[in-house]
């Protein structure tokens, strides 16, 4: 069948429209695309374009044809481009209980029995550790300020205990969107590093589609972007021996080492350990005192 009265061609590579003249300075072999009126071609975006089509309405298809090519391959980065291919697109990212998805539990507790439930159980993990580093750091305190620090520790624990350990934070099944990191579904985007509003890289996971993604997960970090270790506890530890210092705001810190407001979850590549240079506001460290009334 012959091309419609307004057809043109295009270089397959960027989708550069032709020119008669264009045309005949091509070398032999190039790749053409016929477009017909109302068409249009970007190049290999549209071949990426029309991949993500079938990957997202056909993905068992896909997986299948990959798993195929897979048993054929010999060539190293060919193997490993089909297989994140299938990793990537088996998953039942659905389903939530142990009859569901039963490989994905392979490995885990079996008091648990959902999904949300054990990603809730890990993100409460890693915040119950950071409470363990805040209190053991009571023997390096001042004497004269162990007694106060001591209480500050007990109210940041009844705090995280009223608020389960923020384990809101992994579970999809949390209503608020604001108490979780991640989509409906499950998906996790990296914040970036400390020192950037965003992710460089797109780094993204759904640790609730498969059992190698539950794992890999478990190597993305809740980083403090003003460090815990080096900035909030020594800050919290000199707050409560500095004479006359007033009364220590310990809901700053409490915000600082176990909420959002100073945690980014970022991919491991992400996870930048050097020194972040950053300290505690110190307008924040003491509450602000009641201004006394003057007499009349």
């Amino acid at each position: 069948q012959l091309p419609l009265p307004g057809s043109r061609l295009c270089l397959y590579e960027d989708g550069t429209e032709l020119t008669e003249s264009y045309f005949r300075t091509l070398p032999p072999q190039t790749e053409l695309v016929l477009l017909a009126p109302g068409e249009s071609w970007r190049g290999c975006a549209s071949d990426i374009e029309r991949f993500l089509v079938a990957f997202c309405s056909r993905g068992d298809a896909v997986v299948e044809a990959a798993r195929r090519l897979l048993a054929d391959e010999r060539a190293p980065r060919r193997q490993k481009l089909l297989a994140d291919l299938i990793h990537n697109l088996s998953h039942n990212i659905p389903a939530e209980g142990r009859e569901e998805d039963k490989s994905w539990f392979e490995g885990v507790e079996s008091r648990f029995k959902s999904k949300s439930s054990y990603m809730r159980y890990s993100c409460q993990s890693r915040i119950r550790s950071y409470l363990r580093e805040v209190s053991s750091f009571l023997s390096n305190v001042h004497p004269t300020g162990r007694e106060a620090y001591r209480r500050i520790v007990e109210l940041m624990a009844a705090r995280l205990k009223a608020a389960k350990y923020n384990g809101s934070y992994f579970d999809r099944r949390e209503e608020e969107e604001a108490a979780r990191l991640c989509t409906r579904e499950g998906w996790f985007c990296c914040q970036g590093p400390f020192d950037c509003a965003a992710c460089p890289s797109k780094h993204s996971i759904n640790p609730y589609s498969n059992r190698e993604s539950r794992i890999l997960f478990s190597t993305w970090n809740l980083d403090h972007i003003i460090e815990k270790k080096r900035a909030v506890v020594p800050t919290l530890a000199e707050a409560v021996t500095t004479p006359g210092g007033g009364e220590v705001n310990w809901e700053y810190f409490y915000q600082l080492l176990f909420t959002v407001e100073n945690l980014k979850l970022v991919h491991i590549a992400c996870h930048k350990k050097t020194n972040h240079n950053l300290s505690c506001d110190k307008s924040r460290i003491y509450r602000k005192q009641q201004a006394e009334p003057r007499p009349p």
